[in-house]
């Protein structure tokens, strides 16, 4: 993986996480437009850097690759 593929997993793993947050607390909800405005350019930036646009299969690799064991993610067996 590398350091732009690793930014642009992050950023969507950000974007997940506020829009749950959000969407789940019900005096949130209706400003969820403007709060989460930050979250999806900073992926959309991250993902166009990387390459990823477009390619969901790869992303989504990535993105349980960082959500792995560090044991995983190397290769490392236990």
């Amino acid at each position: 993986m590398t350091a732009t593929e690793r930014a642009a997993a992050q950023a969507y793993l950000r974007l997940l996480e506020s829009t749950q947050a959000v969407l789940t607390d019900p005096q949130l909800a209706p400003y969820a437009g403007v709060m989460l405005t930050h979250p999806m350019a900073e992926a959309d930036e991250a993902l166009r850097a990387a390459g990823l646009s477009g390619n969901e299969d790869r992303l989504l690799r990535l993105v349980s690759s960082l959500r792995a064991s560090p044991a995983d993610v190397w290769g490392w067996s236990g």
